[in-house]
């Protein structure tokens, strides 16, 4: 069942998986193996996300997007049977907060959308950037564009609605599927990333200011 409800979140045609890989002999796959190293190793997490010496800003960040992306992907994917049309008809982190969704093809205007329909046009958007070689470069010299963090700002800003909605609306399902601490990791890393680098405007990290009990942080 879980494969099927899957499936219905992410397109008919498509099974669910982390979409983005680094090619191995790349600099931003030995960038990646790096930052998961320091991540493996029990280092304090403010420290693991801190810029390597000599390493370049924007191959650091592009790393963590495509990285996170591929997480909090799964970690939703996880979530998803627990998020519907029925039980989250607005894309919402609580009563105070609602995510309106806007594109420059479909949905030129914010327009309401249920959880689960935000989600599939979000993780759509953001695959759609990470693949595109004018603003995710991958061959080695090939300068990133001027916007590039910019960009990266917008993907941040929107993959955090991810943990404030699982948060404030799933998270009994968290502790019952045994999955608080690993969700817990995967936000408090993304939470010192985005602060390390200013990549997010503070009041959007309003919703999860009062952390649900439990969170360790």
């Amino acid at each position: 069942t879980m494969a099927l409800c899957l499936k219905q979140v992410f397109n008919k045609d498509k099974t669910f998986r982390p979409r983005k890989k680094f090619e191995p002999g790349t600099q931003r796959f030995e960038l990646y193996k790096k930052a998961q190293a320091s991540l493996k190793s029990g280092l304090d997490l403010k420290a693991v996300v801190q810029l390597p010496p000599g390493e370049s800003i924007n191959d650091w960040i592009a790393v963590h997007v495509v990285d996170f992306f591929n997480r909090i992907n799964l970690i939703y994917g996880t979530m998803s049977e627990y998020c519907t049309e029925k039980s989250c008809p607005i894309m919402s982190g609580g009563l105070r907060y609602e995510y309106r969704w806007q594109d420059d093809s479909k949905y030129k205007k914010p327009t309401k959308l249920s959880a689960p329909q935000y989600m599939c046009m979000l993780m759509d958007w953001i695959e759609m950037l990470i693949n595109n070689e004018d603003i995710f470069p991958t061959r080695i010299g090939v300068p990133f564009p001027k916007q590039f963090q910019q960009v990266c700002t917008k993907i941040l800003t929107r993959l955090f609605r991810v943990f404030v909605h699982v948060y404030i609306h799933h998270f009994d399902s968290i502790i019952n599927m045994g999955a608080e601490a690993h969700v817990n990791t995967c936000y408090k890393h993304f939470y010192y990333f985005i602060r390390e680098f200013s990549l997010i405007d503070h009041r959007e990290l309003e919703p999860l200011v009062r952390m649900p009990q439990g969170w360790g942080g």
